[in-house]
């Protein structure tokens, strides 16, 4: 019987175990898309205690925050929400998620928590109720009291390069600039444009933010879809400024239907006026805005990533208590990669498809997107369309191994850009060496059963470009 988690977990050959901790273990990482907070950044800040690193709580605003997947498996578990998102102590609080992480046999909740214990704490023992006290006043002792347990010295304990944050086009970025002045902060911290606001004209909302967007670019109104479109690109410049690499989008699908400035301004002129519009003027309306955005990420040479096929807010009760992002989305069925392939198409046209990833939460889109991407390489950069890694419920052992099957058979895994953590935890990095492992035991099953050749040379050039160099080659770093 193997160790629990011991050097080698989910390392099954030699060749899995050589290529790990030989070529992956050790390179740097590329975090470029995650939810983590600049000003934490740069404040440095400093936890109490580890509640507040993986439970999270309530803002001064109302508003939540913490990792939604620990919510969930709380949840499951039939935890009170009071102790999930409420106001118990935090003690009681972490005692009741150990009862629910002992039931997550197979889920990835389980080893991630168990590998950010081990990583960034040493604390090697698994996390049960019998050992959660002494983990608790372990790990709390270090968080307090250890000088490289600060946010920057988790960054730094995990070898990051990179972090992409995800900023709204109105944001000051007032932080990242701070970032960038201060010459003590060695990790690059990029703003990723967000621009969902200003696309779902059919959301709440809408009319509200175009009046903040319009703010922002020192305007009193915007009075056309051009108007948003100049106001949009003004402010990815400001963000280009500050070292934007990408953008991201996370729609609930992707749209495409051929649309003019007048009937793009239609559109808007009826839903800002208090006016309603079918689906097919809201999705003109939205084509128009993506086309506009697509050419400017490639002249901007920033990378456009697409996230869909998202039911979010399923537990309409939960959602209207405690918000957005929550814990209470869902994986939706949409078939738009025609549509997808109909947008890169229209850009592709005139030369001006920018660099894009594309994430399907649902997993049955794998091998679509796998012939998708195949059909708008071009040679600006090897893998310039990218099949983007396991996102979110698909971050499992299962999902990564079917995601990198997938391209693997379709295209080509030795151009893949890799993990990201998509999180809100500074902890989460110790998913791209979960991640790791799971890329080196699949290259290492497929040497050992004679699937592919065993050169060094070859070998060590896919398993350091997927850990990082093809990310960094991506990003500009």
């Amino acid at each position: 019987m193997r160790e629990f988690m011991d050097k080698d977990f989910l390392l099954e050959t030699d060749t899995a175990r050589h290529l790990f901790h030989d070529y992956a273990e050790h390179m740097p990482l590329v975090d470029y898309h995650c939810h983590i907070s600049p000003r934490e950044i740069y404040e440095d800040r400093r936890f109490d205690n580890l509640v507040q690193v993986w439970l999270g709580g309530r803002n001064p605003d109302g508003t939540y925050f913490g990792d939604h997947y620990k919510w969930r498996v709380m949840r499951s578990n039939g935890t009170p929400e009071d102790y999930v998102t409420g106001d118990k102590p935090d003690y009681e609080r972490f005692l009741k998620f150990v009862e629910a992480l002992q039931m997550a046999i197979g889920n990835p909740m389980y080893h991630w928590c168990n590998l950010e214990l081990r990583q960034f704490f040493g604390f090697n023992k698994p996390l049960t109720p019998e050992t959660a006290e002494e983990c608790w006043n372990f790990v709390n002792d270090k968080l307090r009291n250890d000088p490289d347990l600060t946010v920057r010295g988790i960054i730094k304990k995990a070898n990051v390069a990179m972090i992409g944050t995800t900023d709204d086009p109105i944001d000051t970025l007032e932080w990242h600039e701070k970032i960038a002045a201060d010459p003590s902060i060695t990790v690059k911290v990029c703003p990723s444009f967000r621009p969902d606001k200003a696309i779902n004209i059919n959301k709440p909302g809408f009319a509200e933010y175009i009046g903040k967007l319009a703010a922002s670019v020192g305007k009193a109104s915007l009075d056309s879809a051009d108007d948003v479109c100049a106001a949009l690109t003004q402010r990815l410049e400001f963000f280009k400024s500050l070292g934007c690499r990408a953008s991201d989008h996370g729609l609930d699908y992707i749209p495409f239907r051929k649309c003019c400035a007048k009937c793009a301004t239609e559109a808007f002129q009826k839903v800002m006026a208090g006016g309603e519009i079918t689906v097919e003027e809201a999705e003109r309306y939205q084509t128009y805005v993506l086309l506009h955005l697509g050419r400017e990420y490639h002249r901007l040479d920033i990378a456009m990533q697409l996230h869909y096929s998202c039911k979010r807010n399923a537990n309409t009760r939960l959602y209207k208590k405690l918000g957005p992002d929550t814990g209470v989305d869902m994986i939706s069925q949409n078939t738009c990669g025609g549509d997808i392939a109909d947008l890169l198409a229209a850009l592709d046209e005139t030369n001006e498809c920018p660099k894009t990833i594309l994430y399907s939460l649902n997993p049955a889109d794998n091998e679509q997107l796998g012939t998708l991407i195949g059909c708008f390489q071009s040679d600006e950069v090897p893998g310039k369309i990218q099949h983007g890694s396991a996102w979110w419920f698909n971050d499992t052992k299962s999902g990564m191994e079917d995601q990198m099957k997938s391209l693997a058979n379709l295209g080509l895994l030795g151009n893949f850009v890799g993990m990201l953590t998509d999180s809100r935890s500074f902890l989460s990095y110790a998913r791209h060496d979960y991640f790791r492992r799971i890329f080196c035991n699949l290259v290492g099953n497929w040497v050992e059963s004679g699937e592919y050749p065993n050169i060094e040379s070859a070998l060590k050039r896919i398993v350091e470009g997927v850990s990082y160099a093809n990310a960094a080659r991506y990003f500009g770093l």
